[in-house]
């Protein structure tokens, strides 16, 4: 598919607002690893599996689980993407980025992005959420590189990548509901394998606080579209060399289930806001 056009965008998007049935979502939600249970709160949900979107591939990684979900959360109409796209796969960058692009066509002005990350910051003591303030990007790669897709920008602005209001209403929302959050720099790398002890060093000293394999396509992609961003980071163990462990992705999993409760609450209350904003 040449990216010259906006075509595979527009009939991936085409396909998923009939099945939608006139829903029209605000808010796009990425559900990251282990993460997924919030598409079982959804208020008349619809699921639409990515096998029935053109130009959507199957997912291959466990804990995504490969489908939309539209429906209603928080009286706020929304749109969750169970199971994302990762470079690590094989995938291009077009598509790991293609749910996002169809959420921006479909019309949505937020995206809320989560992801499961290792922690990097000595007084992290997971599992505990993290707020993303800011990103590196280690994938050595852009979604934005070639022809401009659509309307997207071509040098879009990432002084703010992670809206500065939407922040203020997650921590708002976080100290009147008791949950802990934390508000740090996600590194991203390509990945699969897990990051070496002296990877780990280095990214701690170049500002990163965690560390995961996802979301920064996403936010490129969204930030060129003029969509706000939200990221919330599950830290869901500690980088390599920072204990004895050693790193697994079903203890991954298993982690990102135990937030599970505070990340829905915490997605619930930021949904309550954005109504107002």
């Amino acid at each position: 598919m040449s990216r010259v056009d906006d075509r595979r965008v527009a009939e991936a998007a085409e396909e998923l607002r009939g099945q939608l049935g006139g829903l029209s979502p605000r808010v796009g939600i990425v559900l990251g690893s282990g993460l997924g249970a919030l598409g079982d709160v959804v208020e008349g949900p619809v699921r639409v599996p990515y096998a029935e979107v053109p130009g959507f591939p199957a997912t291959t990684v466990h804990g995504h689980a490969g489908e939309f979900i539209g429906g209603v959360l928080e009286d706020v109409p929304v749109l969750l993407q169970s199971g994302r796209f990762h470079l690590y796969e094989g995938h291009d960058p077009d598509t790991v980025v293609l749910p996002v692009r169809v959420f921006a066509k479909l019309g949505t002005e937020i995206l809320i992005v989560t992801n499961a990350a290792g922690g990097l910051r000595p007084t992290f003591r997971p599992p505990l959420l993290m707020l993303i303030a800011d990103h590196l990007n280690l994938l050595w790669r852009n979604p934005l590189i070639g022809p401009v897709v659509g309307s997207e920008q071509r040098f879009p602005d990432m002084s703010d990548p992670y809206d500065h209001h939407l922040r203020q209403v997650a921590r708002s929302v976080a100290r009147e509901r008791g949950i802990g959050l934390e508000e740090g720099v996600y590194a991203a790398v390509l990945g699969p394998s897990y990051e070496t002890p002296a990877e780990i060093r280095m990214l701690q000293r170049v500002g990163a606080d965690a560390v995961g394999m996802s979301t920064v396509p996403e936010v490129l992609a969204a930030r060129a579209r003029g969509v706000r961003v939200l990221g919330i980071s599950s830290i869901t163990n500690k980088g390599a060399g920072l204990t004895s462990e050693r790193l697994d992705h079903a203890d991954v999993l298993a982690a990102g289930r135990q937030l599970a409760e505070q990340l829905e609450s915490l997605v619930r209350g930021v949904l309550r806001g954005v109504q107002v904003l």
